[in-house]
């Protein structure tokens, strides 16, 4: 199979590029995911005529490819109603400042489109934010206009951000997940009909914010296969709890108390076959980036075993009829 494994570099942005290329080697991955928060920085890559060659140098030396890097962080920003959380994914000197952190934002996801380009990948993954994630439940009562605001405030502030993509020729692939605009099967149908399946928006998918969700991971994939632009490979366990809620009660990850979990893949309850089935269906060629969330688990062992495990499951399509040679002549 011609798909890379790579890992998702943000969750080990306690490391230097240096220090993880030797570990992702060691662990036995194809290449890198490089996080903006982490790993590349968007303003280097632009000012620094050195940065993007020291990079893919550093990369190179440990025989590792690059071929999406993420921007979850900073899309948050752009579409979120601030409170003090969002302060920790801005630079500190926004701290408190709603509108400078919204600015801020968009002009860094523009200027990752640019730095995308210059580093030479066609992909950048991350989220868009959402000022209607509050409203999810519908009570106090939610009307449909304010909903449609909701989406629409998305569209006004993402549409200048994707002329900037198109100009670069490069693809914003959102990762569904809770607390953004799109969070499950109809909103991200809802919001791929409102920019009219706009070719520059599509999505990194993950499964793991599926699952817990009740949403059928392998069934979302038949349905946007044309809009599947990168992969992410998570796992997520759901555990018999009859006291825990989906909605986590306010325990942290990795609390046994929990009704799901995140777990190393192969640990929990993603169809990885059936989602591996559907993405040669869809033929999707690109990475499968394992995002390792493991909070009950040694991060270096769990890391390696998701890279095996993404090796036993990438398999071809076939090329022939299994029931082929059923005949005489």
């Amino acid at each position: 199979m011609t798909r890379i494994v790579t890992l998702a570099s943000g969750q080990f942005g306690d490391l230097s590029l240096e220090e993880l290329c030797v570990l992702a080697k060691k662990m036995g991955y194809d290449g890198l995911e490089l996080a903006t928060h982490a790993h590349f920085d968007v303003s280097k890559a632009l000012k620094d005529d050195g940065y993007i060659p020291k990079v893919w140098e550093t990369l190179k030396k440990y025989g590792l490819k690059c071929q999406a890097i993420s921007a979850h962080l900073t899309g948050q920003c752009v579409g979120d109603l601030w409170d003090e959380r969002l302060d920790n994914f801005a630079p500190s000197r926004l701290a408190g400042k709603p509108k400078e952190i919204r600015d801020w934002a968009v002009e860094e996801m523009k200027n990752t489109a640019r730095a995308a380009k210059k580093f030479g990948v066609k992909v950048v993954n991350g989220f868009t934010g959402s000022p209607i994630w509050a409203r999810w439940y519908s009570y106090p009562q939610t009307s449909e206009e304010m909903i449609e605001a909701g989406f629409q405030k998305i569209y006004d502030l993402w549409t200048p951000i994707f002329d900037v993509f198109d100009e670069c020729k490069v693809k914003f692939a959102l990762e569904v997940h809770p607390s953004e605009i799109a969070f499950d099967y109809y909103t991200t149908k809802r919001l791929l009909e409102k920019f009219k399946y706009r070719k520059t928006l599509g999505l990194n998918f993950d499964p793991s914010h599926l699952v817990w969700q009740g949403v059928s991971e392998t069934v979302f994939v038949r349905k946007f296969a044309k809009q599947i632009y990168h992969v992410h490979m998570k796992d997520v366990k759901l555990f018999k709890n009859e006291l825990g809620g989906i909605l986590g009660s306010f325990l942290p990850f990795g609390d046994t108390r929990r009704a799901w979990n995140f777990v190393s893949l192969g640990h929990g309850n993603v169809d990885f076959d059936g989602i591996i089935r559907e993405l040669n269906a869809a033929g999707y060629t690109g990475p499968l980036s394992v995002e390792w969330e493991d909070s009950g688990m040694n991060r270096e062992a769990g890391a390696t075993e998701s890279c095996e495990y993404v090796r036993r499951i990438n398999f071809s399509a076939s090329t022939v009829a299994f029931d082929s040679a059923l005949k005489r002549d």
